[in-house]
């Protein structure tokens, strides 16, 4: 094999999360060749210490959860390469992955590398990530139950995140960085009306600290002098968009405003043998068990366009995948 090379597949799989992982176990239990190229392996699940709405679980560890999936993939022969993609080129039968170890050539691709959270990038933030500090209010706002949460942010998701957090809530901090309303106005004015939320506008955070009392935030005002007061609470929850790493792709599929793939009900992209699935889609949605149907449809899909790339007859497979 030249030097550079890192071998020939039937799939690669550009991600190692729910989606990536799930979409690698059903290719190779479908007797694909398939690799999986990622850094990490479970993604935003590892930022979450339970997870307490995944099926078949009352309550799971992310890391647990994501351990699960990869054992499962490895058990039908997945292989894993723990590297970063800079480039796909499409060839005239096939694609080429690029990584800064060499280039992996590919029959199908699918593209399941999600989106990462923005973070405020403040002191104290990546120490107590998962440990106080979240970036899911849906997935992690059951814990805090009952107790004192703050939803740090801007735009309309962090309206959103009140919106889940103000009945789970003793009491909400809703925290914007910005002087400026965005969001539904009705949902600001409902916020507004609660007795257990006090919104914080042109917040400054200086950064996070572990107490016996809980997490102290530190703040202060855009236009004061720099002087920081702190807000101690349960738990904090940071809406402040999140980033897609997909420019690499510009020019091979399409992508909307927000550096989102484009998909289609069954996760194929604008460019024919690139499948896509989880949270670097358009799918609104971003969820763990999302995240893993994708995976399964998009391998389902991969699969199936090599089946008739090869001349052979598409196939359907029942929730036991076997073949009809």
């Amino acid at each position: 094999m030249p030097d550079g090379e890192k071998g020939t597949y039937d799939v690669v799989i550009v991600g190692g999360a729910s989606a990536g992982l799930t979409a690698s176990l059903y290719c190779s239990r479908q007797q694909l060749k398939t690799v999986v190229i990622t850094k990490d392996i479970g993604g935003q699940a590892l930022l979450t210490n339970e997870i307490q709405n995944y099926p078949g679980f009352d309550e799971i560890k992310g890391f647990e959860l994501m351990t699960k999936f990869q054992k499962q993939s490895l058990s039908y022969g997945t292989e894993f390469e723990y590297d970063e993609v800079t480039r796909i080129v499409k060839g005239s039968s096939s694609f080429s992955v690029e990584t800064g170890s060499g280039a992996f050539e590919a029959e199908s691709i699918i593209l399941a590398f999600g989106k990462t959270p923005r973070e405020l990038g403040v002191p104290g933030e990546k120490e107590l990530s998962g440990r106080g500090v979240s970036y899911c209010a849906v997935c992690d706002g059951p814990l805090y139950k009952g107790k004192r949460i703050a939803v740090i942010g801007t735009g309309p998701q962090l309206i959103e995140a009140a919106i889940y957090l103000v009945d789970i809530a003793s009491e909400l901090f809703i925290m914007r960085t910005s002087s400026r309303s965005t969001g539904d106005i009705e949902s600001i004015r409902s916020l507004q009306e609660r007795k257990n939320v006090k919104f914080i506008d042109s917040v400054k955070v200086g950064g996070f600290d572990e107490t016996e009392a809980g997490i102290s935030i530190r703040t202060g005002r855009i236009a004061d002098t720099g002087e920081f007061n702190d807000i101690v609470v349960d738990g904090v929850f940071i809406e402040n968009g999140y980033i897609s790493k997909a420019g690499f792709l510009k020019g091979l599929v399409d992508l909307n405003r927000s550096n989102e793939i484009i998909i289609d009900d069954l996760c194929h992209t604008s460019q024919e043998g690139i499948f896509a699935c989880g949270d670097v889609t358009n799918m609104p949605y971003k969820q763990v068990v999302i995240s893993a149907g994708q995976g399964a449809v998009a391998a389902l899909s991969a699969y199936n366009y090599i089946q008739k790339k090869r001349g052979l007859v598409p196939v359907r497979t029942d929730w036991k995948g076997i073949k009809k």
